[in-house]
Protein backbone atom coordinates (compact mmCIF):
# COMPACT_ATOMS: atom_id res chain seq x y z
CA UNK A 1 0.00 0.00 0.00
CA UNK A 2 1.03 3.56 -1.40
CA UNK A 3 1.93 5.93 1.98
CA UNK A 4 2.26 8.41 -0.07
CA UNK A 5 5.14 10.48 1.04
CA UNK A 6 4.17 13.19 -1.12
CA UNK A 7 0.92 14.37 0.13
CA UNK A 8 2.84 17.97 1.86
CA UNK A 9 4.03 18.38 -1.02
CA UNK A 10 1.18 18.07 -3.03
CA UNK A 11 -0.77 20.25 -0.80
CA UNK A 12 1.90 23.03 -0.84
CA UNK A 13 2.42 22.90 -4.54
CA UNK A 14 -1.73 22.84 -5.39
CA UNK A 15 -1.98 26.30 -3.17
CA UNK A 16 1.40 27.93 -4.73
CA UNK A 17 1.84 27.06 -8.54
CA UNK A 18 4.78 27.70 -9.55
CA UNK A 19 6.09 27.90 -6.59
CA UNK A 20 9.81 26.56 -5.08
CA UNK A 21 9.57 23.76 -2.68
CA UNK A 22 12.35 22.37 -0.62
CA UNK A 23 12.81 19.51 1.60
CA UNK A 24 15.58 19.73 4.72
CA UNK A 25 17.31 17.20 7.42
CA UNK A 26 20.25 16.75 9.01
CA UNK A 27 22.75 13.87 9.69
CA UNK A 28 25.04 13.42 12.81
CA UNK A 29 23.28 15.40 15.36
CA UNK A 30 24.03 12.33 18.21
CA UNK A 31 27.41 11.82 17.67
CA UNK A 32 30.68 12.92 19.48
CA UNK A 33 32.73 13.77 16.37
CA UNK A 34 32.55 15.20 13.30
CA UNK A 35 30.37 17.82 11.55
CA UNK A 36 26.50 17.93 12.12
CA UNK A 37 25.61 17.80 7.78
CA UNK A 38 22.52 19.11 6.49
CA UNK A 39 20.99 18.71 3.32
CA UNK A 40 18.35 20.09 1.26
CA UNK A 41 16.60 19.08 -1.68
CA UNK A 42 14.27 21.14 -4.50
CA UNK A 43 12.42 20.10 -7.83
CA UNK A 44 9.44 20.74 -9.81
CA UNK A 45 6.42 18.77 -9.00
CA UNK A 46 6.39 17.14 -12.46
CA UNK A 47 9.73 15.49 -11.57
CA UNK A 48 9.43 14.86 -8.23
CA UNK A 49 6.37 12.34 -9.23
CA UNK A 50 8.26 10.75 -11.80
CA UNK A 51 11.17 10.02 -9.61
CA UNK A 52 8.83 8.90 -6.24
CA UNK A 53 7.43 6.30 -9.01
CA UNK A 54 10.73 5.66 -10.83
CA UNK A 55 14.32 5.86 -10.16
CA UNK A 56 13.81 7.22 -6.21
CA UNK A 57 10.99 4.96 -5.48
CA UNK A 58 11.46 3.74 -1.87
CA UNK A 59 13.43 6.23 -0.64
CA UNK A 60 13.12 6.75 2.93
CA UNK A 61 14.60 8.00 6.00
CA UNK A 62 18.28 7.33 5.48
CA UNK A 63 18.48 5.41 8.58
CA UNK A 64 16.32 2.82 7.04
CA UNK A 65 17.89 2.73 3.98
CA UNK A 66 21.67 0.17 3.36
CA UNK A 67 24.37 1.90 2.63
CA UNK A 68 24.46 1.08 -0.75
CA UNK A 69 20.62 2.49 -1.28
CA UNK A 70 21.25 5.35 0.04
CA UNK A 71 24.51 6.04 -2.04
CA UNK A 72 22.56 5.11 -5.52
CA UNK A 73 19.84 7.21 -4.29
CA UNK A 74 22.44 10.02 -3.90
CA UNK A 75 23.61 9.61 -7.11
CA UNK A 76 20.33 9.69 -8.67
CA UNK A 77 19.63 13.11 -7.08
CA UNK A 78 22.79 14.50 -7.77
CA UNK A 79 22.78 13.14 -11.59
CA UNK A 80 19.30 14.12 -12.45
CA UNK A 81 19.12 17.36 -14.43
CA UNK A 82 16.23 20.13 -12.70
CA UNK A 83 17.34 18.49 -9.07
CA UNK A 84 18.52 21.12 -6.86
CA UNK A 85 20.59 19.52 -3.65
CA UNK A 86 23.13 20.91 -1.39
CA UNK A 87 24.27 20.50 1.64
CA UNK A 88 25.78 22.71 4.88
CA UNK A 89 27.42 21.87 7.94
CA UNK A 90 28.82 22.82 11.27
CA UNK A 91 31.99 22.08 12.48
CA UNK A 92 32.68 20.53 15.66
CA UNK A 93 34.38 23.79 17.10
CA UNK A 94 31.30 25.83 15.72
CA UNK A 95 28.78 23.36 17.74
CA UNK A 96 31.06 23.47 20.89
CA UNK A 97 30.98 27.41 20.66
CA UNK A 98 26.93 27.56 20.39
CA UNK A 99 25.76 24.34 20.97
CA UNK A 100 24.53 21.42 18.93
CA UNK A 101 20.60 23.04 18.39
CA UNK A 102 22.06 26.10 17.22
CA UNK A 103 24.49 24.29 15.27
CA UNK A 104 22.12 21.98 13.39
CA UNK A 105 19.51 25.41 12.37
CA UNK A 106 22.65 27.17 11.51
CA UNK A 107 23.75 24.22 9.44
CA UNK A 108 20.00 23.53 7.63
CA UNK A 109 20.07 27.51 6.84
CA UNK A 110 23.60 27.12 5.43
CA UNK A 111 22.26 24.06 3.31
CA UNK A 112 18.97 25.84 1.93
CA UNK A 113 21.20 29.08 0.70
CA UNK A 114 23.55 26.93 -1.08
CA UNK A 115 20.82 25.94 -3.64
CA UNK A 116 20.85 27.58 -6.72
CA UNK A 117 17.91 29.26 -6.08
CA UNK A 118 16.36 29.83 -2.84
CA UNK A 119 13.05 27.90 -2.77
CA UNK A 120 9.78 29.95 -1.31
CA UNK A 121 9.17 27.11 1.68
CA UNK A 122 10.58 24.61 3.15
CA UNK A 123 9.78 20.97 4.68
CA UNK A 124 12.27 20.74 7.61
CA UNK A 125 12.48 17.13 9.10
CA UNK A 126 11.61 17.53 13.78
CA UNK A 127 10.50 20.61 15.58
CA UNK A 128 10.44 24.10 14.23
CA UNK A 129 14.01 25.40 12.76
CA UNK A 130 14.79 29.24 13.92
CA UNK A 131 16.97 30.97 11.24
CA UNK A 132 16.33 29.46 8.12
CA UNK A 133 16.24 32.07 4.93
CA UNK A 134 12.41 31.77 4.29
CA UNK A 135 8.85 30.25 5.98
CA UNK A 136 8.83 26.64 7.08
CA UNK A 137 6.82 23.65 8.29
CA UNK A 138 8.06 21.52 10.44
CA UNK A 139 7.11 17.45 10.91
CA UNK A 140 8.06 15.46 12.90
CA UNK A 141 9.60 11.91 11.65
CA UNK A 142 9.19 14.09 8.39
CA UNK A 143 12.26 11.94 7.09
CA UNK A 144 9.44 8.88 7.32
CA UNK A 145 6.85 11.08 5.41
CA UNK A 146 8.07 13.73 3.13
CA UNK A 147 9.84 12.63 -0.29
CA UNK A 148 11.76 16.01 -0.48
CA UNK A 149 12.62 15.41 3.36
CA UNK A 150 13.77 11.66 2.93
CA UNK A 151 16.21 12.94 0.12
CA UNK A 152 17.41 15.71 2.42
CA UNK A 153 18.18 13.26 4.31
CA UNK A 154 19.86 10.64 2.08
CA UNK A 155 22.22 14.02 0.85
CA UNK A 156 22.97 14.40 4.59
CA UNK A 157 23.81 11.10 5.62
CA UNK A 158 26.14 10.03 2.48
CA UNK A 159 27.79 13.15 2.28
CA UNK A 160 28.69 13.18 6.47
CA UNK A 161 29.52 9.38 6.21
CA UNK A 162 31.90 10.19 3.47
CA UNK A 163 33.65 12.33 5.42
CA UNK A 164 34.08 10.91 8.27
CA UNK A 165 35.55 8.02 6.39
CA UNK A 166 38.06 10.84 4.96
CA UNK A 167 38.62 11.65 8.89
CA UNK A 168 39.45 7.64 9.57
CA UNK A 169 42.27 8.06 6.85
CA UNK A 170 43.69 11.12 9.69
CA UNK A 171 42.43 9.95 13.08
CA UNK A 172 42.71 5.67 12.63
CA UNK A 173 42.18 5.31 16.10
CA UNK A 174 38.95 5.75 16.59
CA UNK A 175 37.50 3.80 13.53
CA UNK A 176 35.66 6.78 12.30
CA UNK A 177 35.15 5.00 9.10
CA UNK A 178 32.32 2.55 10.68
CA UNK A 179 31.27 4.10 13.50
CA UNK A 180 30.95 7.43 11.67
CA UNK A 181 31.52 9.20 14.92
CA UNK A 182 28.95 7.84 17.36
CA UNK A 183 29.27 6.60 20.59
CA UNK A 184 30.02 2.84 19.02
CA UNK A 185 32.19 0.49 22.18
CA UNK A 186 35.27 0.43 19.81
CA UNK A 187 35.13 4.59 19.88
CA UNK A 188 34.35 4.94 23.50
CA UNK A 189 37.42 2.46 24.06
CA UNK A 190 39.50 4.81 21.92
CA UNK A 191 38.61 7.56 23.66
CA UNK A 192 39.18 6.24 27.06
CA UNK A 193 42.87 5.00 25.43
CA UNK A 194 43.71 8.14 23.66
CA UNK A 195 41.71 11.33 25.08
CA UNK A 196 40.16 13.14 22.02
CA UNK A 197 41.17 14.24 18.56
CA UNK A 198 40.19 18.05 17.20
CA UNK A 199 37.42 16.48 15.37
CA UNK A 200 35.56 15.49 18.49
CA UNK A 201 33.40 17.60 20.25
CA UNK A 202 34.56 18.62 22.97
CA UNK A 203 31.33 19.63 25.11
CA UNK A 204 29.75 16.22 24.77
CA UNK A 205 29.92 14.41 28.20
CA UNK A 206 31.16 11.19 27.07
CA UNK A 207 34.40 13.23 25.57
CA UNK A 208 34.38 15.90 28.17
CA UNK A 209 34.74 13.71 30.97
CA UNK A 210 37.59 11.66 29.10
CA UNK A 211 39.16 14.79 29.01
CA UNK A 212 39.11 15.27 32.76
CA UNK A 213 41.40 12.71 32.97
CA UNK A 214 43.21 12.01 30.11
CA UNK A 215 44.62 15.15 27.66
CA UNK A 216 44.58 13.66 24.59
CA UNK A 217 47.32 13.04 22.04
CA UNK A 218 46.30 15.54 19.35
CA UNK A 219 46.39 19.18 21.47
Amino acid sequence: MDDDKLRFERNWWGAHPGGGLAGVDEAGRGCLAGPVVAGAVMMPPELAEELYRGPLAGLNDSKQLSAARREAFFEILTATPSVAAATGACSPREIDEMNILRATHLAMRRAVEALPQLPDYVLVDGLPVKGLPVESQAIVKGDAKSFLIAAASVMAKVTRDRLMVQLHEKYPAYRFDSNKGYGAKEHLAALGKFGACPEHRHTFGPVRDVEETLPGLFE
